[in-house]
């Protein structure tokens, strides 16, 4: 069985790492780069950045935070946020990035998954997904939304993660809206319901607040990698923590970064 990831993830807003709560609420985390650093030296597996306000201020990502960060980790490490055209993603991977995550554009034109797809490759093309349960006409739904979740797109999630696979996505990214930043976990519902459609890697991301919820996520969700934010960026738990709580759980992981060598004997 392949190893699962553990995944920090960059939330970014005018150059500064930010977490808010069902992406509102925003509170500054630090410097990308200094943020990025210490993932890396903590044994993260992989780095995603997300310019959460570029797509809704209609603005270009910031390649020069992106270079920055690609600088710092050797990691895989995904962007997104802003991404509108081909060219777009091309200049992110030229720029550092080894994944690009398109989000609004890839509603608004979804030929460009594919194109995307045909000149970096699959497994470079990530779809994020921000769903939301709503109700319409009597019936509860998981819609997905985009714009930094301000703008429902009549989209159901499942029939649309189909469909990017279809279009030649390599990988998926499930936000879950309802969860997000509340420390509750994840929506173990809509995340298995997403698993079990597609055949590409699901990454789980909403809700992480303990060890125990990135372990529910592979475990009871079916994800491939769990994703989290304000519990690594405030210390409330570390990467070396929920690695060593999926051994203990016999999931499958790279192992922990080695502890850090504590002062020499007087």
């Amino acid at each position: 069985m392949l190893a699962k990831r553990i995944i920090p993830c960059l939330d970014v807003d005018r150059g500064r790492v930010v977490k808010g709560t069902r992406f509102l609420d925003l509170v500054d985390a630090g410097d990308p780069v200094a943020v990025a650093a210490r993932y890396e030296a903590e044994g993260a597996d992989e780095l995603v950045f997300l310019d959460i306000t570029a797509s809704h201020e209609e603005r270009a990502i910031m390649l020069d935070v992106v270079r920055r960060v690609s600088e710092a980790v050797f990691m895989p490490f995904t962007v997104g946020g802003g991404i509108r055209t081909l060219d777009d993603a091309c200049r992110l991977v030229q720029a550092g990035a080894e994944k690009v995550s398109i989000n609004s554009a890839a509603v608004r034109t979804p030929r460009l998954v594919t194109e995307v797809a045909d000149r970096l490759g699959s497994c470079a093309t990530v779809v994020n997904i921000d769903p939301k349960r709503v109700v319409r006409d009597g019936r509860e739904r998981w819609e997905v939304f985009v714009a930094g979740g301000r703008v429902a797109t009549g989209l159901e999630a499942v029939a649309w993660a189909r469909e990017v696979e279809r279009l030649g996505a390599g990988e998926i990214v499930l936000t879950c809206m309802d969860r997000d930043g509340t420390r509750d976990g994840y929506d173990l519902e809509i995340t298995a319901a997403v698993s079990r459609a597609v055949g590409i890697p699901v990454v789980a991301s909403g809700g992480a607040g303990r060890p125990e919820h990135l372990a529910d996520a592979i475990e009871r969700g079916g994800a491939d990698a769990a994703l989290a934010a304000g519990i690594f960026h405030f210390g409330e738990c570390t990467i070396r923590e929920v690695k060593e709580l999926f051994l203990r759980r016999g999931i499958p992981v790279r192992p922990p970064a080695p502890r850090a060598a504590g002062p020499a004997p007087a």
